[in-house]
């Protein structure tokens, strides 16, 4: 493979050619670690494996597109958009892959109104053809077989393309699992369509009411049918569906649907003989007005059927098995021909190479797709090794064969024209007489007993071989990815898929004209009594087509789509189901083929320029040829020279370790390059941030010299203004006293004088009596007498203490004066209507400021309660205080969320690292052994100390420390009972990092030692005694002596350290078996 420091510097390892060592466990774990890290694509040479997150991720946006146009396939990180075509089981992302694909050749291609047309149809057929279904959904359905050939002129733009259809799972549309869901545009149609258009199609928009729905609850979370079901209506629009196609199309969905209700019933002729009956005619009736048939055209059609023998036609009537059977049959053909007219149909649009499927069960389908499989290895590998082949003849490097599994006998096994599987299954469909799975598989059990990948329960008796997991109505072939059972039972019939003929002369006598366009050998003029091709014929020639299409071609793989888990949740990563479909997948021997000979290759250019750094020949610059170069750097390193060939245009390293050699050399280079870096680039920032520091003092000193100057000036100027205004201002004082002197005497003359004269008008003989007019009252203010008397008393007028003037009305009979106040002033109350105003705003605040108050001092009276009521910091005390009020239970039951985490981890951080790792053992046994041994509870009280013999203190022990190499676990005594008498011995049991040494307490000398890889499984009872016996796997060397059956008083320390070694030393866990005996 040819790498770059993309792909070197990813999480793991990039490429799994350069995996090192290469092992199933390393590409299990490579895998894992990538997975985890978000990093789902990872290649083996130009072809990619994708493992499916069921999770959207951010790796799919323009930028990233973007990234990838115009950039070498080793360039980026491994990633989807430059590849093509893949395989795999159902979930693992295949649909959502090649759907990426189209989208990624859409985004890269040119623009223009034609170009844009044709990438709008390419991307609009998928949604089409996939019903609108979101991909990788539970209970999603079977998508068909497709290949997509788009077709590129010399700019690289899309012209066009064309589909071709392989396999359809018509079955669904009359029988599916429960759980799951029949083809999605069923359900689309019912929920999405509008009132009007079901009127007119004559359904009902509950799915419950149709007989091959299932009749129970279609909906699933997270998917909208209507939604769905607008796209798709849309997508026929930009394909260039016109409305009356549409409608047609919907229509022949709808007789499907309807077909499913037709209810046959039986009963018997007059000839004693049985037949069946249209029991409800309203179904049959609506499907007649759909398709403009005469109801007793379809009834008899349904009902009965024409045989023609010797030129004579004789009409038999069908028993009920036979009447559904065709009811049936007419169903999954009218559907399977009207996908295959919408496959024509979008080809004449757009005139699209993509190539997925979806395995289900081991039937006929899966037999078929299997099949499938083994012709894309075969060719995939005969393609990978020409590759390989023709690169080395190409850089002149000597060719070595490889030795590789060809998987061309397992294809002759189920393709060979004449003792072919597919041809047996044929053979028996067109033989006459009764035909059954049973004869079909004796066939088989005669033709095939001695090929070596064809198993089943005949040919195993004849060689003596006892499997009970293969039935007897099953045979199994061995895959090259596997062993596979399959059961022949709907062989013969999904083989055979015959529709009677009366069926399609019905159907071409309808005036529908799409409905009748789907059924052409009806036509009476041109019936034909040939037999039609069964379903494994049109298969096998569909493959190779196919064939005939990838040989001619260069192909890009995205050759698996690995599902991580059966419940497609996201980070989920299930070692063992992985694990299977990379042994099925057949990937380790792939990259075995990718590395034979030389692992790793890369141009002299690039080549020289990642690792130039490492020679002072080549560094900074190499001035001569590229070729010359990688060679100089290469001899100065002192590389192997068998680990290197030198190419006419590459370098090609043998093993991935001499190129993680180079990189970790890089790798320490580019840190002394950096450091060299950082230091000249501190040295010129310090200096330069010197020359500036001098320039601002400078700068600085002169401003601030200025700035004293001025400030020095305004505070003088301040001063004088300040001595200047403060003169002033006393001159101004003295000059005021002077003016208010001569005011107070002027006004004292004139208070006098009005005294005076006031004091003449009241004293007087001609005092007024009576109120005064209003020309009295003028003359009092000007000190003039009035010209009218005052009845009600006399007028006087009072000086303050101030000098104020007072006019009061004093009466004559108290003798006293005493001024009428006005309203108001002296009583202090403001008017009414200002008082009313005033309440009412008062009033409109008044409310939320008291509940404000009264809510805060209750949260500050529950926060001081709560602080000083806390429950102690106790792990095992979860008590909490109740809530004093009902609105403060949700944040009181916050609170105590919050605190009693908080309190574990105060108590985790108090704990030693001794005490820690305690208390982990004692977590591992509660794992293992809880509610499962009696003797655990008796455990819990003890510690666990792991060496209780003293071998540090005891010199005789000295060869058991040797053994043990320093990586002592556990050393204990234990009781080892003989099976043959079921006496025991003590032996000291010592369990290291790697080992398990079984010794003579006598001797001190090691008698027994066994690998933890040997280890199989342990089993203990389920009472409190001390016994557990250690099951070895047969391929152990120590294991040809039969498993070791021990007694330990420290039992559960001793299993929990071995399954916490195991899992450290191994990272499988230890299979445990708790067992009554």
């Amino acid at each position: 493979m040819e790498a770059n420091p993309s792909l070197l510097d990813t999480v793991g390892v990039g490429d799994l050619v350069l995996l090192d060592p290469l092992s199933e466990e390393s590409l299990l774990q490579n895998l894992k670690e990538r997975f985890r890290h978000q990093e789902i694509y990872t290649y083996i040479g130009n072809v990619v494996i994708s493992v499916n997150p069921y999770q959207p991720l951010p790796i799919y946006s323009p930028q990233t597109v973007e990234n990838y146009r115009n950039s070498n396939f080793f360039a980026v990180k491994p990633h989807i958009p430059p590849r093509g075509g893949q395989t795999g089981e159902s979930g693992n992302g295949a649909r959502e892959a090649s759907k990426q694909v189209m989208s990624y050749v859409a985004a890269v291609c040119g623009k223009g109104e034609e170009v844009n047309q044709v990438k709008e149809q390419l991307l609009q057929s998928n949604p089409v053809l996939e019903g609108g279904c979101p991909p990788a959904l539970k209970r999603a359905p079977s998508s068909p077989g497709k290949y997509m050939d788009v077709e590129f002129d010399f700019k690289g733009q899309p012209l066009g393309g064309v589909i071709s259809n392989y396999l359809l799972e018509k079955s669904r549309v009359v029988r599916h699992v429960k759980g799951e869901r029949n083809f999605h545009i069923f359900y689309q149609l019912l929920a999405g369509g509008s009132d009007q258009l079901l009127r007119g199609l004559k359904l009902e928009r509950d799915c419950r009411r149709y007989g091959y729905l299932g009749r129970e609850d279609p909906s699933l979370p997270g998917v909208d049918d209507a939604a769905n079901f607008r796209a798709v209506q849309d997508a026929m629009m930009v394909i260039g569906f016109s409305p009356a196609e549409v409608q047609a199309l919907l229509e022949v969905v709808a007789v499907v649907l309807k077909l499913g209700n037709v209810e046959l019933g039986s009963q018997f002729q007059a000839s004693g003989m049985e037949s069946c009956s249209i029991q409800d005619t309203r179904a049959v009736r609506e499907i007649c007005e759909l398709i403009g048939l005469p109801e007793s055209v379809l009834e008899k059609a349904l009902c009965s059927r024409t045989v023609e023998a010797k030129r004579e036609k004789v009409v038999t009537g069908l028993s009920m098995a036979q009447g559904c059977y065709g009811r049936d049959a007419l169903a999954k053909n009218i559907y399977n021909r009207l996908f295959n007219w919408l496959v024509n149909r979008i080809n004449a649009s757009i005139k699209v190479g993509v190539l997925g499927h979806r395995p289900r069960n081991n039937s006929f389908e899966q037999f078929i797709i299997n099949y499938c499989n083994e012709k894309l290895q075969q060719i995939f590998i005969l393609m990978t090794l020409k590759e390989e082949q023709e690169e080395y003849v190409r850089e002149g490097i000597q060719w070595t064969p490889v030795d590789f599994f060809d998987n061309s006998i397992i294809c002759s096994l189920i393709e060979d024209s004449k003792a072919g599987i597919l041809a047996m299954l044929d053979e028996e469909c067109l033989r006459p007489g009764v035909v059954t799975e049973e004869t079909f598989l004796a066939k088989l059990n005669q033709v095939c007993a001695s090929h070596k990948h064809y198993e089943s329960r005949a040919t195993q008796n004849a060689r003596h071989v006892t499997d009970t997991s293969l039935a007897g109505s099953c045979f199994r072939v061995h895959h090259y990815a596997g062993k596979v059972t399959y059961n022949v039972t709907g062989f013969v019939e999904k083989n055979n898929d015959l529709l009677f003929r009366d069926l399609s002369q019905a159907m071409w006598k309808a005036r529908h004209e799409l409905l009748r366009s789907l059924f052409p050998e009806g036509d009476p003029q041109k019936a034909s009594l040939r037999r039609p091709p069964t379903a494994g014929s049109q298969f096998k020639a569909s493959i190779a087509t196919l064939m005939k299409n990838l040989y001619s071609k260069n192909p890009n793989y995205i050759r698996w789509c690995i599902k991580p888990n059966d419940n497609k949740e996201p980070g989920v990563f299930t070692d063992g189901l992985v694990q299977m479909q990379v042994r099925y997948l057949g990937l380790l021997e792939n990259v075995r083929v990718r590395r034979a000979g030389y692992a790793y290759r890369q141009g002299y250019e690039p080549c020289l320029e990642r690792y130039k750094m490492l020679c002072k020949q080549t560094w900074p610059k190499w001035k001569g040829g590229a070729r010359d170069g990688v060679q100089a750097l290469l001899t100065d390193l002192r590389i192997l020279p068998e680990e290197l060939a030198y190419g006419r245009s590459k370098i090609f390293i043998r093993t991935p370790r001499t190129l993680f050699d180079l990189e970790d050399r890089r790798r320490l280079r580019m840190a002394d390059l950096a450091s060299l870096i950082q230091a000249t680039y501190r040295g010129w920032r310090c200096r330069t941030h010197y020359q500036q520091m001098r320039k601002s003092q400078i700068v600085i000193s002169a401003w601030f010299r200025g700035q004293a100057h001025r400030k020095r000036f305004e505070k003088m100027k301040k001063s004088a203004l300040l001595i200047q205004a403060w003169v002033r201002g006393w001159k101004s004082r003295r000059l005021l006293r002077e003016l208010k002197h001569q005011k107070r005497c002027s006004q004292a003359a004139a208070t006098i004088s009005a005294y005076w004269k006031g004091y003449k008008v009241t004293a007087g003989p001609g005092a007024p009596v009576g109120p005064l007019c209003r020309g009295c009252r003028s003359a009092l203010g000007h000190g003039q007498r009035p010209s009218h008397g005052w009845a009600g008393g006399s007028l006087g007028i009072v000086w303050g203490s101030r000098g104020e003037k007072r006019v009061g009305l004093a009466r004559r009979e108290a003798g006293s004066f005493r001024p009428r106040p006005a309203p108001g002033l002296l009583t202090g109350r403001l008017p009414l209507q200002t008082r009313k105003e005033y309440k009412k705003y008062f009033r409109s605040g008044a409310s939320a400021t008291l509940a404000n108050f009264i809510y805060r001092r209750l949260l500050q009276k529950f926060f001081l309660g709560l602080q000083s009521n806390l429950p102690p910091l106790v792990v095992t005390d979860r008590s909490w205080p109740a809530a004093p009020y009902k609105f403060l239970a949700n944040t009181n039951e916050e609170l105590k969320k919050i605190f009693y985490p908080w309190k574990c981890k105060k108590y985790r951080d108090r704990l030693t690292p001794q005490r820690k790792a305690l208390l982990q053992d004692k977590l591992c046994a509660s794992e293992l052994f809880k509610d499962k041994k009696t003797l655990y509870a008796k455990s819990l009280q003890q510690s666990f100390q792991g060496e209780y013999l003293g071998l540090q203190k005891n010199p005789k022990y000295r060869t058991l420390q040797t053994a043990a190499e320093g990586k002592l676990v556990l050393a204990d005594t234990v009781q080892k009972v003989n099976r043959a008498n079921g006496k025991t011995v003590p032996r000291l049991f010592l369990l290291t990092k790697n080992h398990i040494i079984l010794a003579d307490p006598k001797a001190a000398q090691p008698k027994t030692v066994v690998s933890l890889s040997d280890i199989r499984s342990v089993s203990v009872t389920r009472f409190s005694d001390g016994f557990f016996v250690l099951h070895l796997n047969e391929t152990s060397t120590v294991g040809t002596k039969g498993d070791f059956l021990l007694v330990s008083d420290h039992l559960i320390e001793l299993v929990t350290k071995l399954h916490q070694t195991l899992l450290e030393t191994t990272t499988k866990t230890l299979n445990l078996q708790v067992a009554d005996e």
